[in-house]
This record gives structure tokens, C-alpha cells and sequence, in this order.
């Protein structure tokens, strides 16, 4: 009998080749060298949570409204909407993340899974804020938008959330993480290819360190 061959995720964001797949997914293996780049980070799980403001899960989460924490187990934990919060795992770990989400008695709680319904785009340099203002009325001077902020917004005219946070050692690295419905994926990834085009930026391929 011929082996089956194993089934692979595909982004809505078409990936330039050359490509490969990695943790299941069909990525690009482009590498950026300029200072900014931008990265289709849609392979990370995504898992949605939902439950009272003020409840058990909203405290044993601990991540407030607008602001993003990483936990023990290095899930970005984003308080993205009232009631609403955004968990960030590693490929493949949507299952370990959501059954990691407090789940009080007396408490109504959602928990879904959201990582092939949604998109996530990374933005990374330090142009990245001159970027984003081209597309978004927010301000993203470090006084009004510091690193962990967390913000549901319009960027080129799609509803997205947008995360700051930055990489590298004492996350010294400005970066942006996008996330919007998986229809818009594509769209969102081109406005801001279109935006950096005078900043030289480039496509680098999802890796590990994405998350």
C-alpha cells in the first residue's frame, strides 16, 4: 500500500519560493539581511479565549486589557478585547494552549481554536512604526504604544490587532504582530509590503524564533 502522504497547512499569504514545509506548514525559506522585514507568522497557534472581564479566568490570565504577556510556557497572552484574549504558541501547540486556559466552575468560558481561520503577520526593524502610520492613525511613539501594548485597530482600512512585541536580546528589536480574519490575510501582508517598499523591505521566511 502507498504511504499517504502527511496533509499540509497552507497560509493565505501566497509564500515566494523557493518554499518548504516546516511544522506542517508550507513556508517560504526566503532570509531577510536589511533592517526591515516582514514575515508571515500564520503558522503560530492562535486559540481565542473568551470570559468575563472581571471573572476567575480574567485573573488567573492576569494579562490585562491592551497589554500582552508571555506565560511560563512562552504562549504570548494578549488582552485583545473586553472579555476577549489571544493566545500565541508555537506550531502545532493549539491543543496544549487551550487546555492550559482556566476553565472555572460557575464561570461561562469559551475556548476555540482559531489557528487556520485567522492570518498574523510579523513586522520587524526599526522602521517598522513609520511603516505602520502609513496605513494606521495610531500613534506608535514608545510614550504612547510601548512594547507589550495591544490594540484593535484599523490598518489599511481591515479591522487588526496589532501587539507590540519586540525581539531580540532585551527585546532591543522593534516588531509588530497583525493578526486579522484569514480572508484578509493577503491583503494586509501586500498593503504592508507596498508601505516598506521606500524602507527596502523584505520577506523573510517563518522560523522558530517567530514566536
Amino acid at each position: 500500500m502507498a504511504d499517504i502522504a502527511a496533509p499540509v497547512a497552507r497560509s493565505p499569504i501566497a509564500p515566494p519560493e523557493p518554499t518548504a514545509v516546516l511544522d506542517g506548514w508550507l513556508v517560504t525559506t526566503q532570509r531577510a539581511v536589511g533592517a526591515l522585514r516582514i514575515c508571515d507568522a500564520t503558522p503560530l497557534s492562535k486559540v481565542l479565549v473568551r470570559a468575563a472581564e472581571d471573572g476567575a479566568v480574567a485573573s488567573a490570565l492576569g494579562v490585562e486589557l491592551g497589554r500582552s504577556e508571555r506565560d511560563e510556557h512562552g504562549t504570548l497572552v494578549v488582552g485583545s478585547g473586553p472579555g476577549e484574549w489571544l493566545l500565541l504558541a508555537a506550531p502545532g501547540s493549539a491543543a496544549e494552549a487551550a487546555a492550559r486556559a482556566p476553565r472555572p466552575g460557575g464561570e461561562f468560558v469559551t475556548v476555540t481554536d482559531f489557528t487556520h481561520s485567522r492570518a498574523l503577520v510579523r513586522l520587524t526593524g526599526a522602521e517598522s512604526p513609520v511603516v505602520l502610520a502609513k496605513l494606521c492613525a495610531i500613534d506608535f511613539a514608545d510614550a504612547v504604544t510601548p512594547n507589550s501594548s495591544a490594540l484593535r485597530t484599523s490598518v489599511a482600512k481591515l479591522v487588526t490587532d496589532v501587539i507590540r512585541d519586540d525581539l531580540g536580546e532585551e527585546r532591543a528589536s522593534r516588531s509588530y504582530l497583525l493578526h486579522c480574519e484569514r480572508s484578509s490575510g493577503q491583503y494586509l501582508f501586500d498593503a504592508l509590503v507596498d508601505a516598506g517598499v521606500h524602507h527596502d523591505i523584505e520577506i523573510d521566511g517563518f522560523t522558530a524564533s517567530t514566536v
